[in-house]
């Protein structure tokens, strides 16, 4: 199976990349990429951080203006989707969501550490190849309540691109 990388870069922190993975949320993972093939994560913010858990972006930018996308079924097992056996352990991509099942669209997060009671309630579709070092550096910044927001960075994390691996602007060769 073709899993399909890209790289997050973040604005003085660093590079990330993953691996999506269509064989566990091919919706999502499909959803997920033609996002970043409209550029539609540039400049928006990791706006939930919390240590020892996750980093969620992908909603916001820095001044808290919402941008919105269109919802995907949400692919996991307590809706109805078996087919995704993909835990959330440390480095996992997953999909965001209220209490509705199918409400995921643009906002996801990163696991910092694992978190097993998220499986089977949250549509987990990608995982860190590398990157884990700006993973630890987000997850370790200080945070604070901002509007109606827990654990908001007190200095805003920006996401300044997602593409697919080998389309990413200032993209450095690893020595």
């Amino acid at each position: 199976m073709d899993h399909p990388s890209i790289e997050i870069k973040v604005k003085d922190t660093g590079l990330m990349r993953a691996e999506l993975y269509p064989e566990f949320a091919p919706a999502t993972v499909a959803n997920f990429l033609s996002l970043v093939e409209r550029r539609f994560f540039d400049g928006l913010i990791f706006h939930r951080v919390i240590e020892g858990f996750m980093i969620q972006g992908g909603g916001y930018d820095a001044s808290f203006r919402q941008k919105d996308a269109d919802t995907v079924k949400g692919e996991f097992a307590s809706n109805g989707f078996p087919q995704n056996t993909l835990r959330h352990t440390r480095g996992v991509l997953s999909m965001a969501r209220t209490q509705v099942p199918d409400s995921a669209s643009s906002q996801f997060f990163v696991m910092h550490e694992d978190a097993p009671h998220l499986d089977g309630m949250y549509a987990a579709f990608g995982k860190l190849t590398d990157g884990y070092d700006v993973l630890d550096r987000i997850a370790g910044c200080p945070t604070g309540r901002y509007m109606w927001f827990s654990d908001v960075p007190k200095k805003p994390v920006v996401i300044e691109s997602i593409r697919l691996a080998g389309d990413a602007p200032g993209k450095t060769e690893e020595k």
